[in-house]
């Protein structure tokens, strides 16, 4: 039986939250060790997809957010799940600089970000259910 840690949060869909979520997960996997180079780019990445459930997921509604990081020897799995209203087309809401809310002056960078500092990122969603987000890195 492996050894997997698994650590579970939930919280509102509220931009106050998100300082939360990306210290929980920081201080649940600096049980590794990681460079403050590997915990930057995770903390990063965390930060990216909890505001997308708050700004794209749940638009000016408030719901659940949920997290769910694993860890597995020196790999890290982090789930980042919304039941907001999905995303209508994956492929291009990873476009680089695409954003479905240009009045908010966002830059669309979201998804490119969080591919670029993981070693692996998939995106599921379904219009009026929600999307979920999961990244993988190894941690040296």
């Amino acid at each position: 039986m492996k050894d997997t840690n698994v650590m579970k949060l939930e919280f509102l869909s509220k931009s106050t939250n998100e300082g939360f979520a990306r210290v929980a997960v920081a201080s649940f996997i600096s049980q590794l060790d990681p460079t403050v180079e590997e915990l930057s780019d995770i903390k990063t990445a965390v930060s990216e997809a909890v505001t997308n459930a708050i700004v794209h997921g749940y638009e000016n509604t408030i719901g659940k957010i949920y997290i769910t990081v694993k860890i597995d020897e020196r790999n890290i799995t982090i789930e980042v799940k919304d039941k907001g209203k999905g995303i209508e087309n994956i492929e291009k809401a990873r476009e680089p600089l695409y954003t479905s809310k240009p009045q908010l002056e966002r830059s669309g960078m979201g998804f490119t970000i969080m591919e670029s500092f993981m070693d692996k990122l998939t995106v599921r969603s379904s219009l009026g259910k929600g999307t979920t987000i999961v990244m993988k890195k190894r941690v040296n």
